[in-house]
């Protein structure tokens, strides 16, 4: 696949996107890992394999009764009235069915504590080499029988044309409060894939987060785009106990099936980027999307 005119990376840009009729695979120009073993506690073997392909899975994050409060703190939101009528509430397309819960950080204590745990934030600074915030937080219910697929993407894609996040200088991890097993959506990343940024077509209409945060489209990687990836690095599913946790670089190629089994698959979900890596002005949208959902407060995590 070549390169077309206006998709070459420049200083201004180097990660170009929805600006060209045509998609197109760039080469990643950014580290993968920028600390050292001994900043925190991914050792060097874990270290050079989330450098190779993107992501790491710990098979504990969390102790059984941890797992219980964080699963009360879960019920208590979704029957909150307020929190229920809230913009950061995201429902199922076509139903009533919480999909997510935005900002939760800040939302309820008991999720910033999470946030700000070292298990969690320190493997973090570990991987980015420097201090980081919070980009965006999140529950993801995905409840049974209706829980909705997240289609295919890679999230700096989104991050760069639309919240201004100038390079892949940041990571997420998802801690699952449910057992993820192969049938009931879990997530699926394509090894390797972090290497390659997929230039998407497509302007970004005016608040275009209304649609996405339901079912995105812009901003989509293209059939043959996947073709390629997916050949070339193959795709693994992420399964596990409630208590256990992936993480994985923004650029990482990932997406769920739908969830047609009667067990619901919760997870929380929180994005921490360097505050070396702060954002700008988007790069592919004319407004920034809200601050519940792309932080503007770059203010480290404790």
């Amino acid at each position: 696949m070549t390169v077309a005119e206006g998709l070459k990376p420049t200083q201004r840009d180097p990660y170009p996107t929805r600006s060209a009729k045509e998609p197109a695979l760039l080469y990643r120009q950014d580290p993968v890992v920028y600390g050292a073993p001994d900043d925190g506690p991914i050792d060097a073997e874990t270290l050079n394999s989330y450098a190779e392909n993107g992501f790491l899975s710990v098979d504990q994050l969390l102790e059984p009764d941890e797992v219980e409060l964080y699963r009360g703190e879960l019920r208590r939101l979704s029957e909150d009235q307020k929190i229920l009528s809230d913009e950061r509430t995201i429902t199922e397309p076509g139903s009533n069915e919480i999909r997510s819960i935005f900002e939760v950080h800040k939302i309820s204590q008991v999720f910033a504590d999470l946030v700000a745990n070292p298990r969690v934030v320190g493997r973090a600074r570990q991987i980015l080499g420097s201090d980081v915030y919070v980009h965006q937080s999140r529950v993801n219910f995905k409840p049974g029988f209706n829980g909705k697929d997240f289609y295919w993407h890679s999230d700096f894609e989104t991050w760069h044309a639309e919240d201004g996040m100038p390079r892949m200088r940041a990571v997420s991890i998802s801690i699952a409060l449910t057992e993820n097993f192969l049938h009931n959506g879990a997530l699926m990343i394509m090894p390797g894939s972090h290497k390659s940024f997929v230039s998407c077509v497509g302007q970004t209409p005016d608040d275009h987060y209304k649609a996405s945060l339901q079912q995105q489209e812009i901003g989509t990687p293209d059939p043959g785009s996947l073709s390629v990836l997916a050949d070339k690095h193959g795709i693994e599913v992420f399964t596990g106990k409630a208590g256990s946790a992936t993480m994985f670089d923004c650029n990482c190629m990932h997406g769920s099936n739908s969830n047609i089994t009667p067990f619901p698959r919760s997870n929380i979900f929180v994005v921490f980027n360097s505050v070396e890596n702060t954002c700008v002005e988007p790069y592919a949208a004319s407004s920034r999307r809200p601050d519940f959902i792309a932080a503007r407060d770059f203010t480290p995590v404790g």
